[in-house]
């Protein structure tokens, strides 16, 4: 996991440390939560400028409402889940697109023409691929995704968090996520293609 706690102190602890006026303890939690914080707020919003504003108001709103948390979930699931919704308060404002289209094809269908090309990306072995430095090109075609697709991805591959964890964050049904992140590689997969069919001209 990137996500590391402190001196590993509990969640528990931190949290009733908290409350009792221990200032230091929510730096600690901060520290333990900022990148994944970081990698929804990044993921979700461009501007520079909004995303510092949304980190800052994420952990305002964690602070202001610490005594909530009832220990359903990690904690760090639980600051997640204020980020992905303070993103998609921010997207739903602006009134960006948040998911995707993606035609019948391309959801039902194997392209193999693929394998040959995209396959070092997206093949079994992915999951360690990721936990790399992420290649140049990888990295322009998942920021041309949407939003919510270019999260998931980012959360499943890059902080390894579970369908389920994810589904707590993002509070969509396990089956949802498996299903958008299963569209997600597919476009990746396309746009990959249309990039290397491109450069081949």
């Amino acid at each position: 996991m990137s996500i590391i706690r402190e001196h590993n102190v509990s969640d528990r602890t931190l949290v009733d440390r908290v409350l009792g006026g221990d200032t230091n303890a929510f730096r600690i939690i901060m520290k333990n939560t900022e990148g994944l914080v970081a990698q929804i707020v990044y993921k979700m919003v461009r501007n520079p400028a909004d995303r510092k504003d949304l980190a800052q108001d994420v952990y305002l709103k964690a602070f202001q409402h610490l005594s909530r948390f009832q220990f359903q979930a990690k904690l760090s699931t639980w600051i997640g889940q204020i980020a992905y919704n303070a993103c998609l308060g921010y997207l739903e404002k602006k009134k960006l697109v948040l998911i995707d289209s993606v035609t019948d094809e391309d959801e039902n269908q194997v392209l193999d023409k693929l394998n040959n090309v995209i396959d070092p990306f997206l093949s079994e072995t992915e999951s360690s691929f990721f936990k790399q430095e992420l290649s140049e090109i990888l990295k322009t075609e998942i920021d041309k995704l949407s939003p919510v697709y270019k999260t998931l991805i980012t959360l499943y591959h890059t902080e390894e968090l579970s369908y389920t964890e994810i589904g707590e964050i993002t509070q969509l049904p396990e089956g949802t996520v498996k299903s958008y992140l299963s569209r997600a590689r597919k476009l990746l997969k396309d746009n990959l293609l249309r990039r290397y069919k491109k450069e081949a001209l």
